[in-house]
């Protein structure tokens, strides 16, 4: 049966107008006003927003790290991800099997059958040998477009920045997509030895042992490989001021490289780390101070910075202890795993249900980003980049019917219950919002209204992406 979402106001990256929203089985139909079909479900969307799902570049779901495991699966991140108005995610694909296509293969294994909204993957780059590169443009067969590559985790993840630079050129080639991490893996490996040597253990130690200057050169260190190569890179994560600078500096003298930053560092800093729960917020790279908090926002609200995502990687805080997940009992070992060596705390925050949440209450609600701006950060930016565009991030005849349909007056006091997520804690534990997600279609079925969840494992569909996609 078509579907009409009547009366709402519609929310892209460009546009804010009243409209009807015609869906015919997975896809969007028209969008026009005063659109009346005789057999059609109506669905009131007055006093409402209604936005294109939206989409999480960066995600790490399932992901053995240290004795442990990341606590969402792709189910459970899924489904708290779609709490949140996310209908798309992004995984990582580690390169920790005998050939690329068997690492993929290993993670369809794990994703496809418990999908519960759409998703694609990106391609770790982590040990580079001939092989691997004859490997790598058979990627695109596998809908794999692109490539993530680290400068730090010496000895496990770490590229040399000549391997950098071939794998660029490759990518330059076969119209690909490079992904860096950006931090310096050996300033990073000195100081967490001489830290543990004395006796400095605690987890605030863990951004004192990840220098702010690391992140800063290795993106300008990253951009000029990317120049070199003639070829496009996208810097992951950027959680310091200091590293949009460097993107800005780099784009001026034509380097083609964008910017993801992620809500945590735009509202907490390494004070955080300090508290007694400080491990709940260790990941990497480290949240900084207030000054990058605000220059952050203002690199997203000037187009210094294209995108927000999560870098969704949870883990329980107290894993001895079970929480309750659809009516069973879940415990998974977690930070507490480095209470007596912030070296072996789990990199790792929750993210994926509080990403869009967050966004508009302190975001939008605060003046700093407009609806158009979050739109364009949160879903159209990411499909444009990714090779989804538009059949994600948009809301036109043909795209697919992810939609979201937010109520801007909705009160309520966030946090873990909400939230959704498989672990025991939120990092926006009783924020006040205004405005969350009331409904969200995925393809046009609907699978939130309210707090009841209508989607099932298995609902999701893997998204197969297109090389050479749009630069923003």
């Amino acid at each position: 049966m078509p579907i009409i979402i009547k009366s709402g106001t519609l929310i892209t990256a460009s546009e804010t107008f009243d409209a009807d929203i015609l869906i015919d089985g997975e896809k969007i139909v028209s969008v026009g006003k005063n659109i009346d079909i005789s057999n059609a479900q109506l669905i009131d969307a007055a006093g409402k927003l209604v936005m294109p799902g939206g989409i999480d570049p960066h995600t790490h779901l399932d992901l053995p790290m240290f004795a442990t495991v990341s606590s969402d699966d792709h189910y459970t991140g899924h489904k708290a991800a779609a709490f949140g108005g996310t209908t798309t995610v992004m995984d990582f694909v580690p390169q920790d099997y005998d050939t690329l296509r068997e690492a993929v293969e290993v993670w369809h294994a794990k994703a496809d059958d418990k999908a519960a909204i759409d998703f694609s993957f990106h391609m770790n780059i982590t040990r580079l040998d001939e092989q691997v590169e004859r490997e790598i443009p058979q990627l695109l067969d596998l809908g794999i477009t692109t490539l993530k590559v680290f400068m730090a985790y010496n000895s496990r993840l770490r590229l040399q920045d000549g391997e950098i630079y071939r794998v660029l050129r490759i990518a330059r080639e076969y119209g690909m997509l490079t992904m860096l991490h950006a931090e310096n893996g050996d300033v990073i490996d000195i100081l967490v030895a001489e830290a543990l040597a004395d006796g400095q253990t605690s987890p605030e130690w863990h951004a004192r042992t990840r220098p702010g200057w690391g992140g800063v050169e290795a993106v300008l260190r990253g951009a000029a490989l990317a120049k070199q190569a003639d070829s496009p890179l996208y810097v992951v994560h950027v959680n310091q001021v200091g590293e949009a600078e460097q993107l800005g500096y780099a784009r001026q003298r034509g380097v083609n490289i964008m910017g993801e930053t992620c809500p945590p560092y735009l509202f907490f800093t390494d004070q955080q780390l300090e508290r007694p729960d400080g491990a709940k917020w260790i990941c990497s790279p480290p949240m900084r101070t207030v000054e990058d908090n605000q220059g952050l926002w203002q690199a997203l609200a000037d187009g210094t910075l294209q995108t927000i995502g999560t870098d969704h990687c949870p883990f329980f805080f107290d894993g001895t202890q079970a929480i309750e997940y659809e009516g069973k009992p879940v415990a998974i070992p977690g930070k507490e795993l480095g209470k007596d060596d912030f070296s072996k705390i789990p990199n790792g925050v929750p993210g994926v249900g509080d990403r869009l949440p967050i966004m508009w209450t302190y975001g939008v609600g605060a003046g700093r980003i407009t609806p158009n701006q979050f739109v364009a950060l949160t879903s159209t930016n990411v499909a444009k980049i990714f090779g989804l565009y538009p059949q994600k991030g948009a809301l036109v005849p043909g795209a697919d019917a992810d939609i979201v349909i937010w109520d801007p007056n909705r009160r309520l006091t966030y946090g873990v219950a909400h939230a959704q997520h498989r672990t025991d804690y939120n990092l926006y534990e009783n924020w006040e919002l205004v405005g969350y997600p009331e409904k969200v279609f995925l393809r046009g079925d609907l699978i939130v209204v309210g707090e009841r969840w209508l989607g099932k494992p298995g609902g999701g569909r893997y998204l197969s992406r297109e090389p050479n996609a749009i630069m923003i």
